[in-house]
């Protein structure tokens, strides 16, 4: 649900505008792919984050879980196979950044050269509410399969090749891998398997 506007700006911000708060608390790029790890990877702990491929360093990590934590984004629980370890999970406020996350990684992926196979972003723009409602659904059940493939790896020429691949749920088992197309809307009246 949408917060009322205040009238007066928050002592702690340089001005009440939502986008200067909102760049206030997520404007750094560590926060926000944080969020996307816990989002679309599925990551939860302090060493899935530091090995997530940007190349963190430990003391940045730990302030930034820190801040994420303190502005209510993200909130910590321990591990259940490990009660001394501690889990990090996006809250209601986290997850509502869905929307903000995949809007940035196709404009990103349009107009920047990016390890992102073109074909999966396109098919991605095409079925934006049904990638939304995946990363939901996942959250919602706790579920920490990756919604889409890590793009750390180098630009190739084969990054169009139908071996791309994105994970989509599927309605009679948790979740399947089909490739990209998966996420082609199905013709009128018919529905796809």
């Amino acid at each position: 649900m949408a917060r009322k506007s205040n009238p007066k700006p928050n002592a702690e911000h340089r001005s009440g505008c939502p986008v200067n708060v909102s760049l206030e608390l997520l404007g750094d790029r560590w926060s926000l792919l944080l969020v996307r790890d816990m989002m679309v990877r599925g990551y939860r702990t302090f060493r899935e984050f530091q090995n997530a491929g940007e190349g963190i360093a430990t003391n940045i990590l730990s302030d930034r879980l820190r801040r994420l934590e303190a502005s209510g984004i993200v909130s910590t629980e321990p591990d259940p196979e490990d009660g001394r370890s501690t889990q990090y999970r996006l809250t209601t406020k986290g997850i509502a950044l869905a929307p903000v996350l995949l809007d940035l990684l196709i404009w990103g992926a349009q107009h920047e050269q990016t390890a992102a196979p073109c074909s999966v972003i396109a098919q991605m723009a095409q079925n934006r509410d049904h990638v939304l409602a995946e990363a939901y659904r996942r959250w919602e059940q706790r579920d920490p399969t990756p919604l889409i493939p890590p793009f750390n790896n180098p630009v190739t020429s084969r990054r169009d090749t139908p071996d791309a691949r994105v994970t989509v749920a599927n309605p009679k088992r948790s979740s399947v891998t089909k490739r990209a197309s998966a996420f082609k809307p199905s013709p009128k009246g018919k529905s796809k398997p």
